[in-house]
């Protein structure tokens, strides 16, 4: 028998093995399940922990990447900007370096030749010297001086050919950068009478039509040059009349294009403004400013183009494509001569900047992927959480439950002892009982008993 003593009253109980054995597998079953809970607590808190860092560093990551192709779409937009100035001061750029070419080639021509004059001057002051030598000196001198002569003037008339033949080079790349200064020449005054000559024709067109023909005419001149080149530059896009007047107020065209994907790759709204030479009152290119902006608005455009023939005196808008987005935003005025190139510009810009808009949207995917996952690992810690909760209390529930089972059974166990010890009591009784013992206080009885067993024994 083991002994075991409440820590509470006091009092010593005596179980027997497979009591004990069950009490103490008991305690270190609850030992065990309390340690699996902690060992489980501190397994959640250091994955929590470890998500979150690595939450963290995903975060870190694609913050300096949005910062990386933001600066990248900034210097992009620097570099269009410096594009659309380089191409403004190209005609000057180029006349200027034609110009200092020449100038360039005409030092380096001059200075050559000065070097070959100064080179024969010291060959000369050398002769000199030597002959001063040979008058003062005696007769080998005076050979070894004409030899020296000879030698000289074989290497002075070397220097002096090659000198003519220098000078000929020299002439003959004069003859040329002057031919090509003739040629060059040619040219401008050739695309000058080109240009005066297609002034004269429109100066002329247009004296010879009505106002509203005249803005026609530049419409039909934009919609021939596109429709020229549609099917190889933009075989995909929609360029149409606007003759949608339900606001109060349209466009002359509108022009858009998708990216292959559904989207709105680019959109433009055009309007094509022009005058007779002979009109009173002169517009203004700003005169329409609000109005194509206005267009540009309800008609949900990205781009806002006003292709003008006004204020032809005007040197701000002669030099080519003007941005006015400083009055209106994405407004850009063009003479007719540009009206292709803008749209190319701007369209091969939206290329570019699709193309980081869709490296942006694989990053906010990748962001969003990382969100559902955090969710879903939420999710999963939820419902664990929740099934372990419940798988917990129903734990505890059987535990109790067993808990008074185990008492419940220890009582029986107590009451058999109980009832053991009396029935071996009444045993012993029983081994102890005699007739004497019976009849001890009933001496009729015993009488009887005695008189029976004499009868017995006769």
């Amino acid at each position: 028998m083991n002994e075991i003593k409440c820590p509470n009253c006091g009092q010593v109980f005596q179980v027997d093995e497979s009591g004990y054995a069950a009490i103490v597998r008991q305690v270190r079953d609850k030992e065990f399940a309390n340690d699996v809970r902690r060992r489980e607590q501190e397994l959640l808190e250091r994955a929590a922990g470890e998500r979150e860092l690595e939450r963290l560093e995903n975060e870190k990551r694609q913050s300096e990447a949005l910062t990386k192709k933001d600066a990248q779409i900034a210097e992009k937009e620097r570099l269009i900007d410096s594009l659309r100035a380089e191409l403004k001061a190209g005609e000057t750029d180029k006349k200027l370096a034609v110009e200092e070419a020449l100038r360039q080639k005409e030092r380096e021509q001059e200075a050559a030749l000065q070097a070959k004059k100064d080179e024969l001057a010291e060959k000369e002051r050398e002769i000199e010297k030597l002959r001063a030598r040979v008058e003062s000196g005696e007769t080998d001198k005076n050979l070894a001086v004409m030899a020296a002569e000879k030698k000289k003037d074989e290497e002075l008339f070397l220097k002096a050919a090659e000198l003519t033949e220098l000078k000929s080079k020299l002439e003959a790349g004069a003859a040329e950068a002057r031919l090509r200064e003739q040629s060059m020449k040619e040219s401008f005054d050739r695309e000058l009478r080109l240009k005066d000559t297609e002034l004269e024709y429109y100066k002329d067109f247009k004296a010879r039509q009505s106002t509203k023909m005249v803005g026609e005419s530049l419409e039909q001149h934009c919609m021939n040059r596109f429709n020229s080149i549609r099917m190889t530059a933009f075989p995909n896009a929609y360029f149409e009349k606007d003759n949608d007047a339900r606001t109060g107020s349209k466009g002359d065209f509108i022009f858009r294009e998708e990216d292959g994907e559904g989207g709105e790759l680019i959109s433009i709204m055009f309007e094509m403004k022009n005058e007779m030479d002979t009109t009173a009152a002169k517009h203004r290119n700003e005169d329409f400013f609000r109005e194509l902006d206005r267009d540009r608005r309800e008609k949900k455009c990205e781009y806002a183009v006003l292709v003008s023939l006004l204020e032809a005196d005007n040197d701000l808008y002669n030099e080519g494509i003007v941005d006015v987005s400083y009055r209106y935003e994405k407004m850009y005025v063009v003479r007719p001569q540009f009206f292709l190139p803008i749209i190319s510009l701007l369209r091969n810009g939206a290329l570019k900047s699709l193309k980081y808009r869709r490296e942006l949207a694989a990053v906010r995917d990748r962001q969003l992927d990382v969100g559902r996952f955090e969710q879903n690992v939420n999710a999963f810690k939820e419902a664990f959480g929740k099934n372990y909760r419940v798988a917990n209390e129903r734990f505890d529930t059987a535990m109790d439950e067993i808990q008074k089972a185990i008492d419940h059974l220890e009582k029986l166990k107590e009451a058999l002892r109980l009832t053991m010890h009396n029935l071996r009591l009444a045993n012993d009784k029983a081994d102890d009982l005699t007739i004497k013992k019976l009849t001890k206080n009933a001496p009729a009885v015993a009488a009887l008993f005695e008189e029976a067993k004499k009868s017995n024994e006769d």
